[in-house]
Protein backbone atom coordinates (compact mmCIF):
# COMPACT_ATOMS: atom_id res chain seq x y z
CA UNK A 1 0.00 0.00 0.00
CA UNK A 2 2.85 2.38 0.82
CA UNK A 3 4.45 1.74 -2.58
CA UNK A 4 1.25 2.58 -4.42
CA UNK A 5 0.88 5.84 -2.45
CA UNK A 6 4.48 6.79 -3.22
CA UNK A 7 3.96 5.90 -6.89
CA UNK A 8 0.80 8.03 -6.99
CA UNK A 9 2.59 11.05 -5.53
CA UNK A 10 5.52 10.54 -7.90
CA UNK A 11 3.17 10.56 -10.90
CA UNK A 12 1.37 13.64 -9.59
CA UNK A 13 4.69 15.47 -9.16
CA UNK A 14 5.84 14.51 -12.67
CA UNK A 15 2.54 15.77 -14.10
CA UNK A 16 2.79 18.97 -12.07
CA UNK A 17 6.35 19.46 -13.34
CA UNK A 18 5.09 19.38 -16.93
CA UNK A 19 2.30 21.84 -16.07
CA UNK A 20 4.72 24.25 -14.38
CA UNK A 21 6.82 24.47 -17.57
CA UNK A 22 3.79 25.68 -19.56
CA UNK A 23 3.32 29.40 -20.16
CA UNK A 24 0.03 31.17 -20.88
CA UNK A 25 -0.32 32.90 -24.25
CA UNK A 26 -3.15 35.12 -25.54
CA UNK A 27 -4.29 36.41 -28.92
CA UNK A 28 -1.55 38.36 -30.73
CA UNK A 29 1.05 37.61 -28.09
CA UNK A 30 4.57 36.29 -28.74
CA UNK A 31 6.65 34.58 -26.06
CA UNK A 32 10.15 33.13 -25.97
CA UNK A 33 10.42 29.42 -25.17
CA UNK A 34 13.98 28.01 -25.12
CA UNK A 35 15.23 30.28 -27.90
CA UNK A 36 12.08 29.87 -30.01
CA UNK A 37 9.63 32.75 -30.50
CA UNK A 38 6.07 31.37 -30.33
CA UNK A 39 3.15 33.48 -31.64
CA UNK A 40 -0.58 32.75 -31.25
CA UNK A 41 -3.36 34.51 -33.22
CA UNK A 42 -7.13 34.19 -33.43
CA UNK A 43 -8.11 34.45 -37.10
CA UNK A 44 -11.89 34.05 -36.96
CA UNK A 45 -14.73 33.56 -34.47
CA UNK A 46 -18.26 32.31 -35.01
CA UNK A 47 -21.04 30.88 -32.85
CA UNK A 48 -22.26 27.34 -33.58
CA UNK A 49 -24.82 24.90 -32.18
CA UNK A 50 -23.81 21.39 -31.12
CA UNK A 51 -25.98 19.01 -29.11
CA UNK A 52 -28.49 21.75 -28.33
CA UNK A 53 -25.85 24.04 -26.81
CA UNK A 54 -24.15 27.14 -28.20
CA UNK A 55 -20.38 27.23 -28.55
CA UNK A 56 -17.82 29.65 -29.95
CA UNK A 57 -15.74 28.29 -32.82
CA UNK A 58 -12.31 29.88 -33.20
CA UNK A 59 -9.97 29.45 -36.14
CA UNK A 60 -6.48 30.01 -34.72
CA UNK A 61 -2.93 30.01 -36.02
CA UNK A 62 0.36 29.43 -34.28
CA UNK A 63 3.92 29.92 -35.42
CA UNK A 64 7.35 29.26 -34.02
CA UNK A 65 10.55 30.99 -35.15
CA UNK A 66 13.99 29.75 -34.20
CA UNK A 67 15.62 32.90 -32.80
CA UNK A 68 18.63 31.06 -31.39
CA UNK A 69 21.87 30.10 -33.13
CA UNK A 70 21.05 26.44 -32.52
CA UNK A 71 19.71 24.19 -35.28
CA UNK A 72 17.64 21.11 -34.51
CA UNK A 73 18.27 18.01 -36.64
CA UNK A 74 17.13 14.40 -36.60
CA UNK A 75 18.90 12.26 -39.19
CA UNK A 76 17.22 9.01 -40.12
CA UNK A 77 19.55 6.04 -40.45
CA UNK A 78 17.36 3.60 -42.38
CA UNK A 79 14.12 3.53 -44.33
CA UNK A 80 11.44 3.20 -43.14
CA UNK A 81 12.27 4.68 -39.78
CA UNK A 82 9.58 6.33 -37.73
CA UNK A 83 10.60 9.47 -35.86
CA UNK A 84 8.04 10.34 -33.21
CA UNK A 85 9.99 13.08 -31.43
CA UNK A 86 9.86 15.80 -34.11
CA UNK A 87 7.70 18.21 -32.09
CA UNK A 88 9.14 21.59 -31.09
CA UNK A 89 6.37 23.28 -29.08
CA UNK A 90 2.82 22.41 -28.11
CA UNK A 91 -0.02 24.90 -27.67
CA UNK A 92 -2.76 23.36 -25.54
CA UNK A 93 -6.25 24.93 -25.39
CA UNK A 94 -7.35 24.05 -21.86
CA UNK A 95 -11.03 24.93 -22.32
CA UNK A 96 -11.46 23.42 -25.82
CA UNK A 97 -14.22 20.83 -25.95
CA UNK A 98 -12.98 18.84 -28.95
CA UNK A 99 -16.59 18.79 -30.23
CA UNK A 100 -17.22 18.00 -33.90
CA UNK A 101 -13.75 16.41 -34.20
CA UNK A 102 -11.95 19.72 -33.65
CA UNK A 103 -8.55 20.25 -32.05
CA UNK A 104 -7.63 20.69 -28.42
CA UNK A 105 -3.98 21.49 -29.16
CA UNK A 106 -1.51 22.46 -31.87
CA UNK A 107 1.87 20.75 -32.08
CA UNK A 108 4.43 22.58 -34.18
CA UNK A 109 6.88 20.07 -35.68
CA UNK A 110 10.20 20.17 -37.49
CA UNK A 111 10.32 20.34 -41.28
CA UNK A 112 10.91 17.15 -43.25
CA UNK A 113 13.80 16.98 -45.70
CA UNK A 114 12.60 15.00 -48.71
CA UNK A 115 15.17 13.21 -50.86
CA UNK A 116 14.35 11.85 -54.32
CA UNK A 117 15.84 8.38 -54.68
CA UNK A 118 16.26 6.79 -58.11
CA UNK A 119 15.90 3.03 -58.36
CA UNK A 120 15.85 0.62 -61.29
CA UNK A 121 13.24 -2.09 -61.80
CA UNK A 122 11.32 -3.94 -64.45
CA UNK A 123 7.85 -2.59 -65.28
CA UNK A 124 4.78 -4.71 -66.12
CA UNK A 125 5.83 -5.06 -69.74
CA UNK A 126 9.26 -6.42 -68.76
CA UNK A 127 11.12 -3.25 -69.70
CA UNK A 128 13.97 -2.07 -67.42
CA UNK A 129 13.10 1.47 -66.20
CA UNK A 130 14.36 4.00 -63.68
CA UNK A 131 11.85 5.28 -61.13
CA UNK A 132 12.03 8.04 -58.54
CA UNK A 133 10.56 7.71 -55.06
CA UNK A 134 10.58 10.55 -52.50
CA UNK A 135 11.67 9.55 -48.99
CA UNK A 136 12.17 11.49 -45.77
CA UNK A 137 15.88 11.73 -45.03
CA UNK A 138 15.78 13.90 -41.93
CA UNK A 139 13.87 16.47 -39.95
CA UNK A 140 15.28 19.94 -39.29
CA UNK A 141 14.60 23.37 -37.79
CA UNK A 142 17.41 25.76 -38.67
CA UNK A 143 18.22 29.12 -37.09
CA UNK A 144 15.85 31.74 -38.49
CA UNK A 145 13.29 29.20 -39.77
CA UNK A 146 9.56 29.67 -39.09
CA UNK A 147 6.90 26.96 -38.88
CA UNK A 148 3.15 27.73 -38.98
CA UNK A 149 0.00 25.71 -38.36
CA UNK A 150 -3.75 26.36 -38.04
CA UNK A 151 -6.46 24.70 -35.96
CA UNK A 152 -10.09 24.99 -34.97
CA UNK A 153 -10.90 25.29 -31.25
CA UNK A 154 -14.49 25.02 -29.98
CA UNK A 155 -14.96 26.52 -26.52
CA UNK A 156 -18.04 27.20 -24.37
CA UNK A 157 -19.94 30.28 -25.54
CA UNK A 158 -18.64 33.52 -24.08
CA UNK A 159 -15.16 32.15 -23.38
CA UNK A 160 -11.96 32.84 -25.27
CA UNK A 161 -9.43 30.06 -25.88
CA UNK A 162 -7.31 29.51 -22.75
CA UNK A 163 -4.01 28.51 -24.34
CA UNK A 164 -0.73 27.44 -22.76
CA UNK A 165 2.59 26.78 -24.50
CA UNK A 166 5.26 24.29 -23.55
CA UNK A 167 8.51 23.29 -25.18
CA UNK A 168 8.93 19.72 -26.41
CA UNK A 169 12.71 20.17 -26.80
Amino acid sequence: MKNSIYTFFLLVMIGFGSFVNAQKITDGQSIDVNGMNVTFNILNKETIQAGGKSYDRYKVSASVKNTSDKSYNIRLSSYPQIASNIGLVELDCINATGAKLTSKKIELKMKAQIINVTYSAYDKSGKFVNNIIPITGSYYFDAGDTINDDAIFIVPQGEKPDVSVRSLR
